[in-house]
Order: C-alpha cells, then structure tokens, then sequence
C-alpha cells in the first residue's frame, strides 16, 4: 500500500482525489481486481477531464472537510466562498445519488484486505464515490481507509455490522463505532501498546538518522579531558567530528592520513598490548589478530583505516563499520549491532598519556574490538543483543547495556581451565588487563538478571567481572533473558534486505518460518550426505578388515 490517495471502485464511481484534485478514470476497476499497492496517478487521466470537474471539487472538498477532521480547515474567506458556493443548485455528487455520508476504517497492510472490504459494499449495493488511504497514526502496520459513499440509512446499518467483522475500527461521521467483541479487546491492546514504543530503524540506511546524536565529547571536550587545552588537538577532533557527521550509509569510509604524534601514539600502545595478549586473551581473539595484520595493516607504525577493516569484517561476519564522532546513547549504539553495523571511532586519544583514555577511542575499537567481531560466534551474539533493545523500554534498554558492559567490554571466559579475556575494554587497557586475571579481581559467573543491575565503573577498575564457560553459553542465557523483555512483538533480521522484520501478526510469522524451513531441509539434506558417506566408509572398513583376516583351515580347505 502507498502513502497517498488510491482508486478503489465498486460500481458507478468514476472519480478519486488525489492532492485535492479530482481526476477521471475510463475503466472500471472491480474488487476481486484491486491489490491494496494499487493507486492512480494523475498522469495516468487526461488533464481536460480534471479541468471539467474544478467546481466540483472545490465543493466536494469543502464537504469532505467538514465531515472529516483530519483534513486541515481552510480560511475564513475561502470556507464562506465555498458555504455559498455549495448552496447553488445544480451541484450534486458524481453519479447524482444524492448527498454522500464519509466513514473511516483501518485495515492491516496485507494483500486482499482492501479488496476483502470492498466486496462488502459491493454485496450491499453501496455506490462509493470517493476513497483515499493513509498511513495509521495509531500503528504502522495499519492503514486508514476514508470513503464517502452514498446509501440509505437501512443499507448503511448493515454495512456497519459487516466491516466490523472485518476491519479493525470504524468511524462514520467522525463517531466512532466500537469493534466487534471478538476484535475488541485485542485490537486496543495492540493500539494502546505500539502508540509507546520508541522509534527503531526499520533498515540499516536508518541509522543516519541516529548515527550523530552523540551525546558526550565529539568536537567537544570537557575541562577533565588530556586534550582539553590543546588547540591542535582539538582543531583535529573537529576533523574527524566533520566526516562521521556528513558520512551516509553505502560510502566508503574517508581515509585518514595521521600525524606522526598520532602513530606513535598508536604504537606505544600497540607494542605494550601485544605483549600481554597470547597469555591473557581468548583462542577468538588471537585467532584472527594475525589475519588483521595480513590483510588490514595492523602495525605498530601504521594506524589501520575503518574502510580495509570494514570490508575484512563483511567477509568474515557480515559486520561493517561506521565512524561515529563520539559517545552514542545506549539505545542508538545497540540498534547498530542489530544491523551488524559497529559504530567505530576514527580519532587517537591525547598523546600527553597514550595508556589512558576518558572515551573510546581507535585504539580501543580497532584493538579490542574488531579480532573478536571477525569471529562467527561473538559477531551473533553482539547482533542478538542489538536485535533484543529494538523497541524496548528505556528500562530495559539500560539493563542490555549494562549486559553488553560486562560481556562485550569487559568479559572474561574460561578456556582449557584456564580464565582468558575477550572483553573490548580489558583487551585495549593494559593495567586493567593486568589487573583482571589475578587473585585480586572478584571473578562470578554470568547471570544476566544480577549482571544487569551491576554497576558499570568508569574511571576505575571493575569490583567484579563476569565469565562464562564459551561464547555459546553467554548466547543461551542472553537468548533466555531476551524472550523476558516486554514487547507486543518480535523482531528478525533480514540479511538479504538489511531490514529487521517486525513479528506481530500470523502472516509475518508464517514468512519466517518458510524461510526457517528451506533453511532446514539444506541441513537435513547435508546431515544425510554426512551420514551416508559414513555408512560407505564403514563398510569399505569393513570389507578391508576381512579381507586381511588371517583363514581358518576349513576356509583355506572349501576354496
């Protein structure tokens, strides 16, 4: 269905509105013809029809718009030209019926509804002179439907009781008219519960509408940052503040040429973590630091670009990048990774103390966090944390980023009885990285109900960190912990489309499973081949085996 008016006829109606104009159409469309995409343009009528009808339809809309209160009202002047102007004889609607009687409905944005509820006023012998639909403001995945139509009082009563069957509200004269009882309840607690949910993106370009809103640093520095009273330092953030500002979802990521002072940053702190990482972080992380090298230039004099790192990620995990100019809200950052984008920083921390940084920065995105996005099984679970945050309460968003705290920044996991890092913000601070792994730190395991109310420490070293046993019993117990947040829907990602498809209906939920079940026969099929081709070699085995079997006499004596 698309914004705008659309051309629905039943029987004599040669006429829809569209920009306040009334327009001719030669043919006649029927009900069972019509799919709810469908519209009329007015390219597609003779523009000497419109010119014909000009009077009409500066009256009809008058009409409209007295009957109808979602249409603006017009000036003083020109509703007194038009209240004269409608009491001149000879002005009747279209198909001269008589006057006409407005009535609104809402129906779900699905194929057939639309012709579904047109068959009733056709079943009724209802003329409808005029029809246009709307984007719902009680729900997005509905739409309202205004018709004027014109029928008697008795056909108009039955009319009513039959789309209450079918439609979800009904308005007749701008009075609504209370569902039917078994719609009624369902309906208003739907209305009732996605009138409070927050915007998420519904598609990865989304997230240009929320990737600036940064809400600490940036530009901008407080009095309590290393680079606070220094002007080249400053001057160079507002550079690198600029291009995450103007970037737009599908371009390249802008190169950076950095200064010497910002590669010996770089390197100060890339030859002190190396040194700690194959005794103190996990098997995942170590793993692909040395493809990073290969492939993205991760050296100590030379600072990697976000563009070659970004493309590494989509090849391994499907992740990408995006500069951001500093700190996001919780809500915003997470809604990324539901995308499989990572918000990254482009900027170096203040050389005046290259082991300490008050923000992220690119030493901590690209050292701590992108080894462990190019693994399949953190790169999920990063993603299903994301997912879980679309459309939660501001509660519960809080919660999620108090979780990917204590996860993503600073986990810790047990590998071969001994306990390894692969949080973001341990692996990219050397004394905290130090400090974690000895007898000093309080060490528990990951539940996420007590993690979630953990408080998150900044300027100081953790009271406690949390492990689990792998990446894959952190993702159980998150996937549990999700199905407990309160929403009236589920959501899906797309990774054909990079949309995130809303669950709240039967239709939507049938698509997914068709997709789940395709999914499903590849894999039955695949567990087939695997253990057919088991069965062939352990009979070849077989056979081998009794082929080299020493022969008993009275098997040497019968051949």
């Amino acid at each position: 269905m698309q914004n705008g008016i659309e051309k629905r006829e039943v029987g004599k109606i040669e006429h829809v509105g569209r920009n306040d104009q009334f327009v001719k159409v030669d043919h006649v469309v029927k009900p069972e013809h019509v799919r709810v995409d469908q519209f009329v343009k007015p390219e597609h009528v003779k523009a000497d029809e419109v010119v014909k009808r000009n009077q009409f339809t500066k009256v009809e809309n008058f009409r409209r718009k007295r009957r109808c209160k979602s249409i603006s009202a017009q000036s003083i002047n020109e509703i007194s030209d038009l209240e004269n102007l409608d009491s001149i004889d000879g002005i009747y609607s279209p198909s001269g019926l008589g006057k006409t009687t407005s009535i609104v409905f809402s129906l779900k944005d699905q194929v057939g509804c639309l012709a579904n509820a047109l068959k009733i006023f056709q079943e009724h012998h209802i003329n409808v002179v005029h029809i246009e639909s709307r984007k719902s403001r009680r729900c997005d995945s509905m739409y309202d439907i205004y018709m004027d139509i014109e029928t008697d009082n008795i056909r108009l009563e039955e009319l009513i009781k039959r789309l209450k069957k079918e439609v979800n509200s009904i308005s007749y004269n701008d009075l609504p008219i209370p569902p039917s009882p078994a719609t009624a309840s369902r309906i208003t607690y739907l209305d009732a519960e996605l009138q409070n949910i927050p915007w998420f993106p519904r598609k990865v370009s989304d997230l240009d509408k929320s990737a600036n809103r940064v809400l600490m640093y940036g530009s901008e520095l407080d009095a309590d940052h290393p680079g606070f009273k220094d002007k080249v330092y400053r001057l160079r953030r507002k550079i690198f503040a600029d291009i995450a500002f103007k970037y737009k979802y599908g371009e390249p990521i802008p190169r950076i040429d950095y200064t010497e002072e910002e590669v010996t940053t770089w390197g100060t702190v890339f030859t002190e973590l190396m040194k700690l990482y194959p005794s103190h972080a996990c098997r995942e992380y170590l793993r692909n630091i040395p493809q990073l090298t290969e492939f993205c230039g991760y050296r100590k004099d030379n600072v990697p670009q976000l563009e070659d790192v970004s493309e590494f990620l989509k090849e391994k995990t499907g992740f990408q990048l995006r500069p951001v100019a500093g700190y996001l809200s919780s809500r915003d950052f997470l809604a990324g990774l539901a995308f499989r984008v990572f918000h990254c920083t482009q900027y170096i921390r203040h050389s005046s103390d290259p082991l300490y940084t008050p923000e992220p920065d690119c030493c901590h995105e690209l050292l701590g966090h992108m080894p462990l996005l190019a693994d399949p099984s953190f790169a999920q679970f990063s993603q299903e944390l994301g997912l879980a945050s679309l459309g939660a309460s501001d509660e519960a968003v809080q919660k999620l980023s108090t979780l990917y705290f204590f996860t993503v920044e600073f986990g810790l996991c047990k590998q071969d009885g001994l306990m390894r890092v692969y949080g973001a913000g341990l692996l990219s601070s050397i004394g905290e990285l130090k400090h974690a792994l000895t007898d000093k730190s309080r060490k528990i395991p990951f539940e996420p109900v007590r993690t979630s109310k953990q408080e998150c420490l900044i300027t100081t070293y953790q009271d406690v960190y949390f492990y689990t046993e792998s990446f894959e019993e952190a993702k159980d117990r998150m996937r549990q912990y999700a199905c407990t947040i309160k929403r009236p829907f589920a959501v899906r990602y797309n990774p054909y489309t990079q949309t995130v498809d809303v669950l709240n209906n039967t239709r939507c939920i049938a698509n997914a499973v068709s997709e789940l079940r395709g999914d499903l026969c590849i894999v039955s099929d695949a567990l087939r081949r695997l253990q057919q081709i088991e069965i062939e070699e352990e009979e070849e085995l077989e056979a081998e085996r009794e082929a080299e079997a020493p022969r008993t006499p009275r098997q040497i004596k019968s051949n």
